[in-house]
C-alpha cells in the first residue's frame, strides 16, 4: 500500500510541477522573454499544453471571465492538492479519525 501511494504521491506532484511550467512558459512567451519559435521551447510548450489542457479546459468553461487572468491553474493545483492528501490519507489509513 506504500508503494502505491507514493506513486500516486509522485504522479500528483508531477503534473502540479507541469501546470507551474505551463503558467510559466505562458508568461515568458506573453513578455517576449521566450522566443515560441524556437523549436526546443516549442516543443515544451506543445508538450505541457498536451499534458495540461484537457484538464484545464472544463476548468476554464466553468470559470468567470476575468478579462485575461486565467486562474484555472490555481484551481486545479488546489483541487489536486485536496485529492491527493484524500487519496493518500485513505490509503495510509492517516485519517482515520477525521471521516
Amino acid at each position: 500500500m506504500l508503494a502505491i501511494a507514493t506513486l500516486i504521491d509522485y504522479a500528483i506532484t508531477f503534473y502540479i510541477i507541469c501546470l507551474i511550467a505551463n503558467a510559466i512558459l505562458s508568461w515568458l512567451v506573453a513578455f517576449n522573454v521566450l522566443n515560441p519559435q524556437n523549436p526546443i521551447a516549442r516543443q515544451i510548450g506543445y508538450f505541457l499544453f498536451r499534458i495540461t489542457e484537457p484538464a484545464l479546459a472544463p476548468i476554464r468553461r466553468l470559470l468567470p471571465d476575468l478579462g485575461g487572468i486565467d486562474i484555472s491553474p490555481i484551481v486545479l493545483i488546489v483541487l489536486l492538492s485536496v485529492l491527493r492528501t484524500l487519496i493518500i490519507c485513505d490509503i495510509m489509513g492517516l485519517c482515520s479519525g477525521y471521516t
